[in-house]
C-alpha cells in the first residue's frame, strides 16, 4: 500500500511541476532552469513506476535510488528559481514541502528494501 501512496504522491507532485514550468515559461524565466526542473521533478515518479517492472531486487532499489536523487536535485531547482527571484516563497515553500516528504518515504522505502 505505501508504494502505491508513493507512486500517487510522485505524480501528483510530477504533475503540479509540469504546471509550474508553464507559468515560469509564460513569466520569460530561463528556459535551461525551466528544463531542469521539469526533467527532475517528473523523474522522481517515472522512476518509481519503472521500478515495477525492475529486473530483479538490486534493479528495484536503483530505481528508487535514482527518483531520491532526482528528488533531491529538484530542490535545488527549486532553491535556484527562489534566488534568482522568479518563484514565489510561498510556491517555494509548497515544493519543499512535498519534495521533502517524497524524501523521506523514498529513504524509508530504499532502507526497507536493502534490509531485507
Amino acid at each position: 500500500m505505501s508504494e502505491s501512496i508513493l507512486r500517487d504522491k510522485s505524480k501528483a507532485f510530477a504533475k503540479e511541476i509540469v504546471f509550474l514550468c508553464r507559468r515560469l515559461k509564460q513569466n520569460n524565466v530561463e528556459g535551461a532552469l525551466i528544463n531542469q526542473l521539469l526533467r527532475c521533478g517528473t523523474s522522481i515518479g517515472a522512476n518509481i513506476h519503472e521500478a515495477q517492472y525492475a529486473q530483479g531486487t538490486k534493479d528495484f532499489i536503483s530505481k528508487f535510488e535514482i527518483a531520491l536523487k532526482e528528488c533531491n536535485e529538484s530542490e535545488y531547482w527549486l532553491e535556484l528559481l527562489l534566488g534568482v527571484n522568479s518563484l514565489s516563497q510561498q510556491d517555494f515553500n509548497r515544493f519543499q514541502h512535498d519534495c521533502i516528504e517524497l524524501r523521506r518515504m523514498l529513504v524509508s522505502t530504499v532502507t526497507t528494501l536493502k534490509n531485507k
